[in-house]
């Protein structure tokens, strides 16, 4: 946008905005969409506002001229040949008024040379007849100069619209100087002023109040997406101080355990129980190398940078899992009950950490023995149910859940899913239902 002297002036960008905006061309809306990714109704909608609002000025700017013009002429009897010529150039520049923005120049000098050329031949006629009294000039088309001086304004460019406006001044006028021989100077200079310049300038004042607004609306867009960037720097920044903060105090302890517990295994072997010991820390190690794996894929998402598709593990992982639980003495078996079927990643990983937290809970609150996990596929869910045997000096209330249940539960609701835990009503058995809903398509 130029500006001079504290005027703003609508930039050539902007003007070729508003009349491909007008015409029906694709522009970006206030969102920063371009209208074709809209589809076709967004276009055809603004184009044909527009449209039947230039056609409805139009219309009215042509039945005040033919009003005019007829009154005007009633008390001189012109010739009915050049009244109907008239009546048909009015007609013809009028209805230019609601052609193509970038024909307003056109329509401008149309408008101009109507007014000039009918009241030359006006005059013409009247000076050809002997009369007395002063020249009745006929109001032609003041209207159509009016509405063309503000279209000129409006929608040209900077060289086109002060040719327009030239060319609307000086039909002005001529069609005064021509209306009387003793026309005063400053009456022509007001009537220009008054049918050709004010409206133009109002026009240039509507097109740079646009302009304004929508270079309003490009910098509450430019602070949205600031804001946006903003925001999604400080949870990088903060995701990668979390993932600092785990390496320095979760990793270094796990591979500390991970390191003992293989130095003991191999010094374990002259200890009298030397196969229950080297087979518990054995466990120890295996669960220490578990859990630095997903600790690295815990840390590789929070830095956003995932190793690859089974950076996270899902149901594909469950055999490892077991093997794990077993290593430590808990013996589990999965029971898989109708047509397994392919879930989103997200709830893939969901269900088997729902599934990692079941028997981890199991291995701290249970009697041993065997955990029972069941998968049953349904056409609309998928219900995970775990049962284990329950030791008594740790009997858990159902309405007093501990974190590992918390955790269960909370996965569940980010799906939508139902969750349900508690004692057999002996007491002896502890069983814990998750339902996941599924998308049936």
């Amino acid at each position: 946008m130029t500006r001079h002297h504290g005027w703003s002036w609508p930039s050539t960008q902007v003007t070729r905005l508003l009349e491909r905006r007008t015409e029906g061309a694709p522009v970006p809306d206030r969102e920063g969409h371009d209208g074709r990714w809209a589809g076709p109704v967004r276009v055809r909608s603004v184009s044909g506002s527009l449209t039947r609002q230039a056609i409805v000025i139009a219309a009215v700017t042509l039945m005040v001229d033919c009003l005019s013009f007829s009154f005007s002429t009633g008390s001189f009897s012109y010739p009915v040949g050049w009244r109907w010529a008239m009546l048909a150039a009015i007609v013809v520049v009028d209805a230019g008024l609601a052609c193509a923005p970038r024909l307003s120049g056109v329509v401008a000098v149309a408008q101009a040379a109507v007014a000039v050329g009918g009241t030359w031949v006006a005059v013409t006629m009247w000076d050809a007849v002997p009369h007395s009294g002063p020249n009745p000039v006929p109001q032609l088309n003041n209207a159509g100069l009016l509405i063309s001086a503000y279209q000129a304004g409006a929608w040209l460019n900077r060289w086109p619209a002060v040719v327009s406006l030239v060319c609307l001044a000086t039909g002005t006028v001529a069609r005064q100087a021509l209306g009387g021989a003793h026309v005063e100077p400053g009456r022509i200079l007001v009537g220009a002023m008054t049918d050709a310049l004010l409206p133009w300038l109002v026009g240039r004042y509507t097109t740079a109040r646009r302009a304004y607004i929508a270079e309003l609306e490009q910098r509450s867009e430019r602070e949205r997406q600031g804001a946006r960037q903003a925001l999604t720097a400080a949870i990088a920044k903060e995701r990668s101080s979390i993932a600092h903060d785990l390496h320095d105090v979760i990793s270094h302890h796990v591979s500390a355990i991970g390191l003992h517990a293989g130095v003991a295994r191999l010094r374990a072997t002259k200890a009298p129980d030397a196969q229950d010991l080297t087979e518990s820390l054995t466990a120890v190690e295996t669960s220490s190398r578990a859990a630095m794996l997903d600790l690295r894929r815990l840390l590789d998402f929070l830095h956003g940078n995932p190793s690859g598709e089974d950076s996270q593990p899902g149901l594909d992982n469950l055999p490892e899992l077991l093997d794990a639980v077993r290593a430590v003495g808990l013996r589990a078996r999965v029971t898989v009950h109708g047509v397994p079927s392919r879930l989103p990643e997200s709830l893939d990983i969901a269900v088997y950490r729902v599934v990692q937290e079941m028997l981890t809970n199991a291995l701290r609150h249970g009697a041993g023995g065997v955990a029972e996990v069941e998968l049953r596929y349904d056409p609309a869910s998928l219900t995970v149910t775990t049962s284990n045997s329950l030791a008594a000096e740790t009997r858990v209330r159902p309405d007093s859940p501990h974190r590992g249940l918390q955790g269960i539960r909370s996965r569940a609701t980010m799906f939508k899913g139902r969750t349900g835990y508690g004692p057999t009503p002996d007491g002896r058995t502890w069983i814990t239902t998750v339902t996941f809903p599924l998308d049936p398509s």
